[in-house]
């Protein structure tokens, strides 16, 4: 019996896994092996066979049963799935966390030269609820809560978008391509999103500084706004923005693989509880805190009521150093630290949780 059929020949298959063929004839041997995960026993042949790739096998070429996206590892995430989680995710996110928001602001906003009008984190509250109550530290949500779904949606939908085709076979992504397509997503939403949001933000939380307040609400004062200079008007430090958010997502993106990818080592099947999640999630926030405050600073400064004091970005940032010193580059370091890192969790935890629901209502390939 074994003069009918020789040697098996081992080869790599297209996806670097090993493929057993049968040198035998499809005319002496007609019948389909179909591999399991158990060792099989050849009925023509009497040879064991063991393997453990989900694939079925006939005597000519191997016939692929699985869909391309993320052999046995992660599942490669939809984009249409990435926008709606993301704009949920942002949208709770920032009804917790704006008042941190709102602190970090005033104090970039409070320079050295007026002197200053708040003494510290402590302080900014305490003034800020004695003049204007609790809903004193909720001014500017609105602008904030329109922003932040559609900025994360675009953050998360640009992401998946950019990074699904440069995913591996387990659908792993190296580190270098999350910075690349995490800077993607930051330059993004950038324009389209987060440099009129912040503009608007910046201007309502800057006018309620002001002995007559000049806004009324959301709408009223992006009216005002557009009316005195137009669609510019919101778009005050778009250069600082993209640089600002741009560097952001990179930083925070590129953290979070680097943690994810630590964590699941070479078994990317290995689920992450929330509560990693969230602790990795508030370690990328972190570190994109400490890696990109300068650039937030310069940001708001050029998206103020002052603004026209700065020529350009470049300006703005000579001026802050000249007038105030490297230090004044780290003002609202700790509020921002705070906010930031609360943020980040939360929003990597919602994200990958309302995908996984999605995932069980809305099938993709």
């Amino acid at each position: 019996m074994s003069s009918l059929c020789k040697p098996f020949s081992v080869s790599e298959a297209p996806c670097g896994r090993i493929s057993m063929r049968r040198r035998c004839s499809q005319q002496s041997h007609p019948a389909t092996l179909t591999q399991s995960p158990s060792p099989r026993l050849c009925a023509v042949s009497g040879a064991v066979m063991s393997c453990c790739s989900p694939e079925i096998y006939t005597w000519g070429s191997p016939k692929r049963t699985l869909s391309a996206a993320a052999i046995g590892g992660r599942k490669i995430t939809h984009p249409g799935k990435a926008i709606l989680a993301g704009g949920i995710a942002g949208g709770i996110e920032i009804c917790i966390t704006f008042p941190t928001e709102y602190v970090k602001t005033q104090l970039q906003l409070d320079e050295r030269a007026n002197p200053p009008r708040y003494r510290g984190i402590g302080h900014c509250v305490r003034l800020t609820v004695q003049d204007h109550g609790l809903r004193g530290l909720y001014r500017g949500l609105s602008s904030l809560l329109y922003g932040s779904i559609p900025k994360a949606a675009v953050r998360f939908g640009t992401f998946e978008l950019l990074s699904n085709p440069m995913r591996d076979a387990n659908g792993r992504l190296d580190n270098t391509r999350s910075l690349l397509c995490g800077l993607g997503a930051g330059v993004a939403e950038a324009i389209m999103v987060v440099c009129p949001m912040e503009t608007v933000k910046v201007k309502f939380i800057h006018d309620q500084c002001s002995l007559q307040p000049r806004y009324r609400g959301f709408f009223h004062g992006v009216r005002e706004i557009i009316k005195a200079q137009g669609i510019r008007g919101t778009y005050q430090g778009l250069t600082a923005t993209v640089l600002k958010q741009g560097s952001n997502q990179a930083i925070r993106f590129y953290v979070m693989n680097l943690l994810r990818n630590w964590y699941k080592g070479d078994d990317p099947t290995r689920e992450m509880h929330p509560v990693v999640t969230a602790a990795f999630g508030a370690t990328a926030g972190a570190a994109s805190v400490f890696g990109n405050t300068p650039l937030d600073v310069v940001k708001t400064r050029m998206q103020g009521l002052e603004a026209h004091r700065y020529r350009n970005t470049v300006d703005c940032a000579f001026q802050i150093l000249r007038n105030e010193g490297p230090q004044a580059f780290y003002k609202g370091t700790v509020p921002r630290l705070g906010r930031v890192c609360l943020d980040v969790a939360i929003v990597f935890v919602i994200y990958e949780e309302v995908v996984k629901m999605l995932n069980n209502v809305w099938k993709t390939e």
